[in-house]
């Protein structure tokens, strides 16, 4: 798919624009990316990898229970999302996982982090696992993509580039605006999320990403992916939502008979993004669950 400005994109990212925003930048072999590295100096990492659509703010209720109990934290946005770049790029898996490993070899982590992963950030984080495994020492999943039926804004991704590329440029923040709905349960945090992610899509080609994702982003038939995984010898937790709509908790018992969790958290009442709609509970499960590792 060609690189494209879609209606509604009037912001550059450049660097007077990134000197006005918050957090750190680093430029990485395959473009800037976006990050906050936070909390006790001396704690071990967490590495906290987002979805489809999502910014690295949207992290930031959880993390205060994970700096209280020592832990310091990464949180990034992916290429397209948040003040990380617009790449002209395939927006697959590999290359996803290209820029975690490079956010993480240029910072110097070092070994034995944690890594957590959310909806499509799941995927990401369990391939980067399977070709680091000696990188992090656990692994926690929320609301994991990869099973369950195609969301409404998945579906807008037709196979044609020309119809894919028109789709995107007129009707792209209609569609995320949907999509974004669906998120959550509680109609005042769908708002609110929409307020923090639409500001984001007004970078020039914002839409050219998020739909190059979905077209090239292996998003369903990832049995083979939870089984490699559930194989590493590393401590894994998973959280899920009850209402989830977009990665629906229907997939639960497959997902634990394949990742083999040492813990299962489901939280009652609660959509697909559980970080942003039940923050304080995500924040001490994972604080509890990784210092006790």
């Amino acid at each position: 798919m060609r690189y494209f400005v879609a209606s509604g994109e009037d912001r550059r990212l450049d660097p007077a624009t990134r000197k006005q925003l918050r957090g750190s930048f680093i430029e990485l072999p395959s473009g800037i990316t976006h990050y906050e590295l936070s909390g006790p100096a001396q704690g071990r990492v967490v590495v906290l990898v987002g979805g489809l659509t999502i910014p690295l703010f949207y992290w930031d209720e959880v993390l205060p229970a994970l700096h209280a109990r020592g832990l310091r934290t990464l949180t990034y946005s992916l290429y397209g999302r948040g003040y990380s770049d617009r790449v002209a790029g395939a927006y697959d898996e590999a290359f996803f996982v290209r820029q975690l490993t490079e956010l993480t070899d240029a910072l110097d982590l070092g070994e034995g982090g944690h890594l957590v992963g959310t909806s499509m950030g799941a995927l990401i984080a369990m391939a980067f696992l399977n070709r680091h495994p000696e990188s992090m020492s656990t692994l926690s999943l929320i609301g994991p993509a990869g099973l369950g039926p195609r969301s409404p804004l998945q579906q807008a991704s037709f196979r044609s580039n020309v119809l894919t590329t028109l789709v995107a440029k007129h009707f792209g923040q209609r569609i995320l605006a949907r999509h974004l709905g669906h998120n959550v349960s509680d109609p005042r945090r769908a708002e609110d999320l929409a307020e923090m992610v639409r500001p984001c899509y007004r970078f020039r080609g914002s839409m050219y990403s998020l739909f190059a994702a979905l077209r090239n982003f292996e998003l369903y038939d990832r049995a083979e992916l939870y089984e490699r995984t559930g194989r590493l010898d590393v401590p894994k937790m998973l959280m899920w939502g009850t209402d989830d709509r977009v990665t629906p908790i229907s997939s639960l018992d497959d997902v634990r008979r394949m990742l083999r969790p040492a813990e299962c958290r489901v939280f009652q009442d609660c959509g697909h993004m559980a970080p942003y709609e039940r923050p304080a509970e995500v924040g001490d499960q994972l604080a509890e669950f990784l210092t006790s590792a």
